[in-house]
């Protein structure tokens, strides 16, 4: 009797084990019942968290001063925009294709241009960085929308309720809408100029913006830029512009891996100041020239004229190379010096172009400080690359001129392999001979007006040379 009461004691909790093990299974059916049939019901909120970045963004926005408030409208894909909780209409099958409920959107609209947009435009007014903007409207546009025409349609559009039948419930799928946004800066004094800092290239993989620049008083000023461009100023004045392009110069001229082997294959076989100074005297009128033209549009504008320019500095390189390994005299490397420097200043305005947008109304200044900061450059280079070079032929003795022959031998190898290379881009352009009409009149002309130019600088350079040449050759008088 015993025995079966302990044994009965022992069997109750097993019991009672069981029965909770049933009832978890039954909850946990229920539960999992439930969570199939989740997904019949549409989703009234859809997480925006898991799409691709997309492949190519474009930014349209607006800089407005008014008094002492800044005025900054944005158009921006809402597509660019992760991790949001957008309100939808209906995701069938799946939030991918849902629509925007519009009239309940307001909020995610709103925490969307302030997480991907407003906290990555910083704005300086006078060197002094602004407080975070306000956002004053937000909205959400069909893509056949034009309001961003202009900054008056832009404001007026976004000032405006959206249509009622967007409200209703208008076809706007979320991936296609556009995200207006108005922001407003608090401005310390009214005639402040402007420095943007925009660093919008997270919202694609590539981001294209066009910045327009409304001032109080004068013309508008358009800025078109990939990713993030560093300081816009807006209204610079002509020592920023100066210090800017000399900058821009200075770091082209050290990043321009050809540019920089070219001018070593100019000084490896000199070993002498003054043929030294001549040379990078005529390389410096060559590409001052044609750097000036260009950006004065009396270079070509034909679309394969820049891979041509690419082609001929290589091959500039594998020329100057072959010249040290054969052996040629030094005496009249000036020449080939301004020839080749011609080529390479229209190299310099290809890198140039892009960013003469950013000189504001000082275009000569820019342009002349760009060209001090590539001389700058330049005679870093020489600096170093000479007392290197004199240090390693004294070094050599008697094998000195098989040190020139290698290093212009590995520089020419180098050059070959880019020549051929853009020589292959430079084929898949279509070079068809032009139409006798004013357009190619005008050609001839800007041709005609470069060439005087050109002869010009020649002449300049030769007397340089010549009055170099003949103090090198002078009798010095009253030596030993």
């Amino acid at each position: 009797m015993a025995t079966n009461l302990r044994l009965r004691a022992r069997g109750r909790p097993e019991g009672r084990r069981r029965r909770l093990d049933v009832r978890l299974r039954v909850l946990l059916a229920i539960l999992l019942a439930l969570g199939l049939g989740a997904p019949l019901a549409p989703p009234l909120v859809a997480r925006l968290g898991a799409h691709e970045v997309p492949p190519h963004v474009t930014v349209l926005a607006y800089v407005h001063p008014v008094g002492r408030t800044l005025h900054v409208v944005l158009r921006v894909p809402l597509a660019a925009m992760r991790d949001l909780d957008l309100p939808l209409r209906r995701g069938v099958p799946g939030e991918a294709a849902g629509l925007l409920d519009v009239a309940r959107a307001d909020g995610a609209l709103r925490d969307a241009a302030r997480l991907w947009i407003a906290d990555y435009l910083a704005v300086d007014a006078d060197g002094r960085r602004l407080a975070a903007p306000r956002i004053a409207a937000v909205r959400a546009s069909l893509p056949s929308d034009r309001a961003f025409a202009s900054y008056a349609g832009a404001v007026a559009h976004l000032r405006r309720p959206p249509p009622a039948s967007t409200l209703a419930g208008g076809e706007l799928p979320w991936t296609q809408a556009l995200l207006d946004v108005a922001l407003e800066y608090d401005v310390p004094r009214e005639d402040a100029r402007f420095t943007i800092h925009p660093a919008l290239a997270h919202l694609g993989v590539r981001t294209a913006t066009v910045l327009r620049f409304v001032p109080a008083r004068g013309a508008e000023r358009v800025f078109r830029y990939d990713g993030d461009p560093g300081p816009v100023r807006l209204e610079p004045r002509w020592h920023d512009a100066a210090a800017t392009f000399a900058a821009l110069g200075f770091r082209h001229i050290l990043d321009g891996i050809d540019h920089l082997l070219f001018v070593l294959c100019l000084v490896v076989p000199l070993r002498r100041v003054r043929p030294l100074v001549g040379v990078v005297t005529a390389f410096t009128a060559g590409h001052s020239v044609t750097l000036a033209a260009a950006a004065s549009g009396l270079a070509p504008t034909a679309l394969w004229f820049p891979p041509l320019v690419e082609v001929l500095v290589a091959a500039s390189i594998v020329s100057m190379a072959c010249a040290n390994a054969l052996g040629a005299a030094t005496e009249r490397r000036w020449l080939l010096a301004f020839g080749f420097g011609l080529v390479h200043g229209f190299a310099f305005s290809t890198a140039l172009s892009a960013s003469m947008q950013f000189a504001g109304a000082h275009l000569a200044t820019a342009l002349l400080a760009f060209n001090v900061g590539v001389e700058a450059g330049q005679l870093v280079v020489v600096a170093l690359a000479v007392p290197a070079l004199a240090w390693a032929v004294r070094r050599a003795g008697a094998r000195a001129r098989a040190l020139t022959i290698v290093l212009s031998a590995l520089a020419g190898h180098t050059a070959w392999h880019w020549m051929l290379e853009r020589g292959a881009t430079l084929g898949a352009y279509r070079i068809a001979w032009p139409a006798f009409d004013r357009a190619l009149l005008e050609a001839a002309v800007r041709v005609a007006t470069l060439g005087a130019i050109v002869a010009a600088a020649f002449w300049l350079a030769s007397v340089v040379a010549g009055r170099l040449a003949r103090a090198e050759t002078a009798p010095q008088v009253g030596g030993d």
